[in-house]
């Protein structure tokens, strides 16, 4: 295992629910990047790109907010 591995951002699933997260994800757009995250989002292996799962998410939690 690499060194740079273990001392880099640690890994987390990005979770709508957690405001922290979405706040995270706010700054990404507002931002156009990722250096101001404290952490690195997982990617489910088909879910594609970290962007599009995340937008997805987002969506289907904000829908299902809506329309309990």
């Amino acid at each position: 295992m690499s060194h740079l591995s273990l001392i880099g951002r640690p890994f987390v699933v990005f979770d709508p629910k957690i405001k922290q997260h979405r706040l995270w994800y706010y700054e990404f757009v507002k931002k156009s990047t990722w250096g101001h995250c404290p952490v690195r989002f997982l990617v489910p292996d088909d879910q594609g790109d970290i962007i599009t799962m995340i937008q997805r998410t987002l969506v289907k939690y904000y829908v299902e907010k809506e329309f309990k």
